[in-house]
């Protein structure tokens, strides 16, 4: 009898990515193969993404087609969690499960083409199935948020923050060491809250009283000697902490950190955590202290009463912070969310306006921080080889959403190799540069 296979299609965010890991590591421990085609697969698992329309119509667009393709569909992750409208949608699907739920997708699995053997863990690869190169992948230290945004639905979805011990995450973290992984990205729906809810508690199963908040579990990675690089960090006054361990060359000076937007009075309407401080002053702070540190953000222009007021204060901001990397999202309406009951909603077309126009703020002051490095040199890891070229990554660039650094007339490089590189130029995203030495 020939091993049953599932297609896999994974969507969203890292924390959605990690989750897929997870099912796909059970999957093949229990002997499962893995299609590359929808027509050859005995049953389809869709990880969905539910956080703004166009994720949702996204999720829904690739079950529509696993459905016309397969007919036989489990759809789990973030837009699980609205199973009625999944239902009327497609009646046909074999299950319906919530995010962070692999029991559920394993169930339905088996309800559906029963495995053929026991799981045999040993036969994994070394750190479990990855969607991720080898020499990188993402360590997710906790679950849910306690936030209550208001244009965010994530915690009725994914639930209340929910941190792993500090020995799971270390032991997880150890694993994918040994397994090759030199560069891991820590994610979480709050990073800066890890550990809140564990009310520092000491976990001792590392062998020492090692306190479950982000500093010290931060600090316990940087030691294991590969690069940690830092995402989803709100700016509490904590993360200055985690700062003082960038400077000290522990941990990447790389901080992730989801804005949002600049006026006070617009962070208060979205109900944003640290919506009272000085996001200015504490940027700036950091740089004293560490003047390397790359940060990236995302922000949302057409939020509900969202004056030119407003948004010009966001421009501003821009052009003081000097951020590395920017992202940015028009507002749109997300079921369930509060935000969509607030007054004096933003016209569409004027929101796409401003959308265009704080990326052409951002872009400019991007390339001139692009163009405040030719000239050093930095330590880059190669993420794909391709003749004489290649692309590579500093401490500056996580991977998927940030620019890389080419490389031309490189040779004898190889993935996951770690090279000292000149920068000698830039354009608006990306780096040039060349390799030193042989």
């Amino acid at each position: 009898m020939s091993r049953p296979t599932v297609g896999f299609v994974s969507l969203g965010c890292a924390k959605a990515t990690v989750d897929s890991e997870r099912i796909l590591t059970q999957l093949r421990a229990e002997g499962y193969g893995f299609s590359e085609t929808y027509d050859n697969a005995d049953v389809v698992v869709v990880n969905t993404c539910g956080f703004i329309d166009a994720a949702v119509e996204e999720s829904l667009a690739t079950i529509d087609e696993a459905m016309r393709a397969n007919g036989r569909v489990i759809v789990t992750g973030c837009l699980g969690a609205r199973a009625e409208m999944l239902k009327e949608k497609f009646p046909e699907l074999l299950a319906i499960t919530g995010p962070e739920d692999s029991e559920s997708v394993m169930s339905a699995v088996h309800a559906r083409v029963p495995p053929l053997q026991e799981p045999l863990y040993h036969l994994l690869p070394p750190g479990g199935v990855k969607l991720t190169p080898r020499h990188y992948a993402y360590l997710k230290i906790s679950e849910g948020c306690n936030h209550k945004c208001s244009f965010c639905i994530i915690p009725t979805m994914r639930g209340r923050l929910v941190s792993r011990s500090p020995s799971d995450v270390l032991a997880e973290a150890e694993q994918l060491v040994e397994a090759g992984v030199s560069e891991l990205l820590v994610v979480s729906q709050d990073t800066s809250a890890y550990g809140v809810d564990l009310k520092k508690h000491a976990d001792l199963m590392t062998g020492e009283a090692l306190r479950p908040d982000v500093t010290s579990l931060v600090r316990a990675l940087g030691e294991l000697g590969v690069w940690v690089r830092l995402h989803y960090v709100y700016p509490y006054p904590h993360v200055d902490e985690l700062v003082a361990l960038m400077a000290d060359g522990l941990v990447l000076p790389y901080l992730d950190v989801p804005f949002q937007h600049a006026s006070r009075g617009i962070l208060r309407m979205m109900k944003r955590p640290a919506s009272g401080e000085d996001n200015l002053a504490r940027i700036q702070s950091w740089r004293q202290r560490c003047p390397e540190l790359a940060i990236r953000s995302t922000f949302i222009v057409g939020f509900p009463g969202e004056t030119e007021e407003h948004f010009l204060e966001l421009l501003a901001f821009l052009r003081e912070a000097q951020l590395d990397r920017v992202g940015c999202f028009v507002y749109s309406p997300v079921s369930g969310a509060r935000a969509n009951d607030l007054p004096d909603p933003v016209d569409g077309s004027l929101a796409q306006q401003r959308y265009e126009e704080l990326m052409r703020v951002q872009a400019e002051v991007s390339e001139a921080r692009l163009q405040q490095r030719v000239g050093s040199q930095c330590l880059a890891v190669i993420d794909e080889v391709d003749d004489d070229d290649a692309l590579a990554r500093s401490y500056a660039e996580s991977p998927e959403v940030d620019g890389v650094i080419r490389l031309s007339g490189a040779t004898g490089l190889s993935v996951g190799q770690r090279v000292e590189v000149s920068i000698t130029g830039y354009d608006a995203h990306d780096l040039s540069g060349s390799v030193l030495g042989p």
